[in-house]
């Protein structure tokens, strides 16, 4: 008799504790395989998040609000800086691009973001083309993001309106006669004149338009009343972004910030989490263990006499030492695999939803380096598991097994 025979036989023979052993497996696995794709989606984004735009300035208030709605585009802006503080930017000798960025609008929950159309090509470079279409040039025009794209169905030439607000569906308060008035400016009409390429950045989630566009439908904002909401610069040096940062942080009502500071305070916050996760995956990882245990136990006390025949027939100590500990290994591997599966399908369903929530990407498809360390782990887990009731079985002397 084979030892992989023994194996799937005894495994087919206690169906339902071998099927609850191989889904706290991968249940396991899966969760941890969805923390890695997260923490590396974390971790790209921060990399790549803000481009090469060192330094932003924007009303005063939290750093990490500035830098998550100016380049992730989530959550509300701190507030307005005048419009005429960029073209003071832009004069001074340490900076080597400024753009402002006018936002408060949205369509169907995507944001609308007034900016220069030379921020791509600062930001990604003179190569990256349009996917479809042309940048924006006049009032009205806008460029929508890969993702904004593909979820609403929208094509070069479509029109829309927007509406007041950062969260879909957002409206004027109740002006006391019992109707709900929307905004003065959902009349103004938008047309798609590019779609941008994907480029793995929160921008594939926005909808971009002319600087001027909160200008025209919002009233107060014409001539020196005119607002932006961040503005956002590349500095020559390093240097020249701490002198930037100290000069213009000093003005009324201005904050000027390190992005990338900024940016890692978020990833720190999230980092925390995660750490609060990893306690729930270290119980998981825990109770898989404790069922691999169990259901070894369970099978060596079905299995004594059988144990016993085994070894009267002449099957040596180490046969029944590896069937028992080749039984606990295969229950985790088949629940390694299965979890590997089920944690990248899951990742790769979830995708447009926490990005379209987070501006987080996750590249579900792609082998993880702490993928390698889960799978060793997993199966050194399975293999200790499987050690005592193993061992028990090997100190069974048959005679005395019949006697009883």
């Amino acid at each position: 008799m084979k030892v992989v025979s023994l194996l799937w036989n005894n495994m087919l023979h206690r169906k339902t504790l071998s099927l609850l052993t191989i889904f706290s497996v991968a249940i396991t696995v899966a969760l941890v395989v969805f923390l890695l794709l997260c923490s590396q989606g974390v971790e790209q984004g921060a990399e790549k998040g803000y481009g090469p735009f060192e330094v932003t300035i924007g009303a005063k208030g939290s750093a990490t609000q500035l830098a998550l709605n100016t380049y992730y585009h989530v959550g509300a802006p701190t507030g307005n800086v005048p419009y005429a503080l960029l073209d003071e930017v832009r004069k001074d000798e340490q900076a080597d691009k400024a753009y402002a960025m006018t936002t408060g609008d949205n369509y169907n929950g995507f944001p609308i973001v007034g900016m220069e159309p030379d921020y791509f090509v600062t930001r990604y470079g003179a190569n990256k083309q349009m996917a479809k279409g042309k940048l924006y040039e006049k009032l009205g025009d806008t460029v929508v993001g890969s993702h904004v794209a593909r979820t609403l169905g929208l094509h070069v030439g479509d029109q829309f309106q927007g509406a007041h607000g950062l969260v879909k569906g957002t409206v004027d308060e109740d002006d006391g006669d019992g109707a709900e008035d929307h905004d003065h400016h959902h009349s103004f009409i938008y047309t798609v004149v590019g779609i941008l390429p994907p480029l793995s950045t929160s921008d594939d989630r926005a909808v971009f338009t002319t600087l001027d566009y909160a200008w025209a439908v919002h009233e107060g904002q014409q001539g020196d009343h005119k607002e932006v909401t961040s503005i956002l610069v590349k500095p020559k040096t390093l240097l020249g972004a701490q002198s930037m940062k100290t000069k213009y942080g000093q003005m009324n009502n201005v904050q000027a910030i390190y992005t990338s500071k900024a940016v890692a305070d978020v990833v720190n916050v999230v980092d925390k989490g995660t750490q609060a996760l990893s306690v729930v995956t270290v119980i998981c990882i825990l109770l898989a263990a404790v069922s691999i245990l169990l259901s070894l136990i369970a099978a060596v006390n079905e299995r004594k006499k059988d144990v016993g025949l085994l070894r009267l027939i002449g099957k040596s100590k180490r046969f029944i030492w590896m069937s028992l500990l080749g039984e606990g290994i295969l229950l985790t591997f088949i629940g390694l695999i299965i979890g590997l599966f089920l944690g990248h399908i899951g990742g790769y369903a979830s995708r447009e939803v926490v990005f379209e929530y987070s501006g987080l990407q996750i590249q579900s498809l792609n082998v993880m380096p702490g993928e390698w360390l889960l799978v060793v782990g997993t199966l050194l887990i399975g293999v200790l598991a499987s050690l005592g009731p193993a061992l028990q079985a090997y100190r069974v002397d048959p005679l005395q097994l019949f006697r009883t």
